[in-house]
């Protein structure tokens, strides 16, 4: 991966002349997405991120932190809050900001001995999956570094609403595979990085997965457009 949109941030960050990125998907067309967005303090967050983060309790995860944002805003509060992506530009960028405790890691790879009591998936946290049988290694995982009582909180939004009907008003969804499987490519500064899969899933769906893998799901609010934020609890 040439890491383009960790890329972007850094560039936002040492004032190295950054532009926009232009995302596509699978079913998109390319759409222009501002670097500046993801430097946004709390009061330009959307309400899914500001709930999430006044929810947040003791030690936290901020899991794919991009430019460090929501793990910014809860140092400043005074939480232990780790943060991790796998972009090491956005890491980076992040340590340039001030963020204390940040690194380059695939929440997979991190180890189970130390635990969290909130761990944050923001920004259509559920992407991260890639695909619908990647969803039972992530959640496991994530239930692993959870201390007793511990909370997942994480965002996505159900993605019918991109899919025609037809005249019974039934959606014409891929018959193939689930229909928030999406494949994305990001270009920045005329580069093209490598295709990636992202994972949007619709409430029901995320909350029949954390019951197959032993976690409660709970709907904490929805946002104006098809998105919500969940709490996931052992």
């Amino acid at each position: 991966m040439k890491d383009l949109f960790g890329k972007a941030i850094l560039d936002y960050q040492t004032h190295n002349s950054p532009e926009d990125l232009i995302t596509e998907t699978s079913i998109s067309e390319a759409d222009e997405m501002s670097v500046t967005y993801l430097f946004r303090d709390f009061k330009e967050m959307p309400k899914l991120e500001q709930k999430a983060l006044q929810l947040a309790k003791g030690k936290v995860l901020d899991v794919g932190c991009g430019a460090g944002s929501h793990a910014l805003y809860l140092q400043e509060k005074g939480f232990d809050i780790t943060a991790i992506d796998i972009s090491e530009n956005a890491i980076k960028a992040c340590e340039l900001r001030g963020l204390k405790n940040c690194k380059v890691s695939d929440v997979l790879d991190l180890d189970t001995s130390e635990k969290f009591d909130t761990i944050l998936l923001l920004m259509n946290g559920t992407g991260i999956f890639g695909k619908m049988n990647h969803i039972p290694a992530f959640l496991q995982k994530l239930k692993s570094l959870l201390n007793e009582g511990g909370q997942i909180l994480i965002d996505s939004s159900d993605l019918i609403y991109m899919y025609d009907q037809d005249e019974d008003g039934a959606y014409e969804v891929p018959a193939n595979g689930y229909y928030g499987e999406l494949t994305f490519t990001i270009q920045y500064k005329g580069e093209t990085e490598d295709t990636f899969d992202w994972l949007y899933l619709d409430y029901n769906t995320l909350q029949n997965a954390a019951i197959a893998n032993g976690l409660e799901c709970k709907l904490i609010l929805e946002g104006e457009h098809f998105d919500y934020l969940a709490k996931l609890t052992i």
